[in-house]
């Protein structure tokens, strides 16, 4: 299957970006090709790391305020920490950053999850989920988020023994922490 993308032009240019193009690209249900105007959401791509404390044998989670899911009425939400992937920088340098800019810990010894786009029919941002062991003894500042993006960040710690119960009761409403922690339960318990 072939594509080809034409006349893509940048039509918003913030925080996000938002790009216009005309594609072209073969179809499974005929011989002719298909032409369509699409849009492409494109922030960057991120990480996010699912962090487990041994000597609590606890979760470490963020909770911070969220516009976007504000509208729905689901203002300050528990997620793994996250972030932005900066120029320059390995998937694996800006999930050891944002862990400890996030939460404070010190993290090393990564271990790569998955890499998967939440939604490929809007957005062209890639995520990168780790995951990695601490100890309460890594937490080598308070965190609480970057005041220069004006974060405003919550640690919050759940023990293992409830996961799979919060998840079957939809506790969590982010792809990171779903992905995260099925991975989690597939293959470490």
């Amino acid at each position: 299957m072939k594509y080809h993308i034409k006349e893509e032009e940048l039509v918003f240019n913030d925080f996000l970006k938002i790009y216009k193009a005309e594609v072209t690209h073969d179809s499974f249900n005929s011989d002719q090709k298909i032409t369509a105007t699409r849009l492409a959401l494109d922030k960057g791509n991120a990480i996010a790391v699912l962090l487990y404390e041994k000597d609590t044998d606890s979760f470490l989670f963020i909770k911070q305020f969220r516009y976007p899911s504000s509208r729905h009425g689901h203002a300050w939400t528990i997620e793994l920490p996250a972030g932005a992937i900066d120029k320059d920088e390995t998937a694996e340098q800006a999930a050891i950053r944002q862990v400890e800019e996030e939460i404070g810990y010190q993290v090393t010894d990564l271990k790569l999850i998955v890499e998967y786009f939440p939604s490929p029919g809007m957005l062209s941002e890639q995520i990168s989920i780790f995951y990695v062991e601490v100890t309460s003894l890594q937490k080598i500042s308070k965190g609480g988020g970057s005041t220069s993006e004006k974060e405003d960040i919550e640690l919050i710690k759940i023990p293992r023994v409830e996961i799979k119960d919060k998840l079957n009761n939809h506790f969590f409403n982010n792809s990171i922490s779903i992905i995260g922690l099925q991975w989690f339960l597939l293959n470490k318990v």
